[in-house]
């Protein structure tokens, strides 16, 4: 039996209203990472990332915090998951 650990959050992104479209794509450029709502008006958008590795998650977090236009990333959500595998 094969068992990996697997980490998904949900982050509410703060940017420039003129810069959401531009921060929404280079969010969904990033690995497993998607971009579920944006709020042009607000500048807010709705993003969620994974990943087995939860360092790997946190620097693509931190990464999302550099893209240009972007004021602010919230950690809203996160859940830690087992995942096993059943071998022969």
């Amino acid at each position: 039996m094969s068992n990996e650990m697997w980490h998904v959050c949900g982050l509410v992104v703060q940017a420039k209203p003129e810069a959401v479209p531009a921060v929404a794509e280079a969010l969904a450029a990033m690995p497993e990472t998607e971009v579920a709502a944006t709020e042009q008006e607000k500048g807010k958008l709705v993003v969620v990332m994974q990943s087995e590795d939860s360092n790997a998650l946190l620097d693509r977090i931190e990464s999302a915090r550099n893209v240009a236009g972007v004021l602010a990333v919230s950690l809203v959500y996160h859940q830690q998951d087992e995942q096993g595998e059943d071998t022969p």
